[in-house]
């Protein structure tokens, strides 16, 4: 069995379980490793639609993951909804999650999906470089995620390498590039003496007030920045080259526990993510990519065709451990 090394401490503050829906419904229980900000809406619409009770138990994706794998066949949870493609297949290589219908499936593309049908794309996100636009234009910035070990970014970098969306970009980067180029990344951007930050909210924070030049983080954060502050924010997002592993597209997708007693009311929580009704509201509400055809992307998002990420089958970022233990190696995390 896969084990996610995360600290006891980590796993005891991982939040309660919140309901939604009547005392009289069948129930769902979701691990969701997406913010209860993000996706608690989502689920409230379709506990109101389908007449589920559901049970949502939220914390940090990685540390979900390994919840589950202490639990083992004892686990409440029906489905995990995960911030990245990572987690998702750590559990799938311990044999922990159901073999999805083709009803479901075939409603996400082949690239947003298991190799073995274990797990399916809800929506996409890109990771990003977000800048300070009163320090930086885009053509300051390298067309390289390797670019910004050059000393002349030395103090100038934010990070957050206790988030999940990071790491699961390290582990990109691994399967891209190799373990010996992504340690020498991650030891260069050590060099460069980057200021931590918890999370990819208060990096974009950090970058916006002066705090850094620029950061790490997934794309979708500055848009709701603008949302609230409007086009003064000072922070824009920046891509880096066509196939470049800082442009990598990753997804927050959803499995089904083997372990699961309500196996038919999962597969109607997934169906419903994949409808048009979910699939809007991440496009409009949370600014992501959504993963069925037929969905406008928020207008102010650079379409997929135009960001180039990298080649790369999601099922390959299943490593989480291995790409923990590398972090704690370079000193990335203690």
């Amino acid at each position: 069995m896969i084990r996610l090394i995360v600290p006891l401490f980590a796993l005891l503050s991982l939040s309660a379980f919140v309901a939604c829906g009547g005392d009289d419904e069948e129930t769902l229980t979701i691990y969701s490793g997406r913010s209860e900000s993000l996706v608690q809406p989502i689920l409230d619409q379709f506990a109101e639609e389908s007449g589920v009770k559901v049970r949502v138990r939220y914390g940090d994706t990685a540390e979900l993951a390994a919840t589950i794998l202490e639990e083992g066949n004892n686990s409440p949870a029906d489905v995990f909804f995960a911030q990245d493609a990572g987690a998702l297949g750590a559990l799938a290589e311990a044999g922990l999650l159901k073999t999805l219908p083709s009803t479901i499936l075939d409603l996400a593309p082949s690239q947003y999906r298991s190799r073995a049908d274990l797990w399916v794309g809800i929506s996409g996100r890109a990771r990003v470089v977000v800048y300070n636009t009163e320090v930086l234009s885009p053509d300051d910035l390298p067309d390289s995620i390797f670019g910004f070990t050059d000393p002349e970014w030395d103090g100038r970098i934010g990070w957050a390498p206790q988030n999940g969306s990071f790491q699961a970009f390290v582990t990109g980067l691994r399967v891209l590039e190799g373990d010996d180029a992504a340690r020498d990344w991650l030891e260069g951007i050590q060099a460069n003496n980057p200021t931590e930050y918890p999370n990819n909210t208060t990096s974009v924070e950090g970058v916006a007030n002066g705090e850094v030049d620029v950061a790490f983080v997934n794309h979708y954060y500055l848009y709701r920045f603008l949302e609230e502050e409007g086009d003064g924010f000072k922070a824009r997002n920046h891509y880096t080259g066509p196939g470049d592993a800082g442009s990598l597209v990753n997804i927050a997708g959803a499995g089904i526990l083997k372990t699961t007693n309500s196996n038919d009311l999962a597969e109607q929580f997934l169906r419903y993510m994949l409808g048009t009704t979910a699939q809007q509201y991440f496009a409009d509400e949370t600014y992501e990519y959504p993963v069925i055809d037929g969905i406008a992307i928020h207008e102010d998002l650079v379409p997929l065709a135009d960001v180039q990420p990298p080649d790369i089958d999601l099922s390959d970022l299943s490593d989480l451990n291995g790409t923990l233990e590398l972090l704690r190696e370079t000193g990335a995390l203690p």
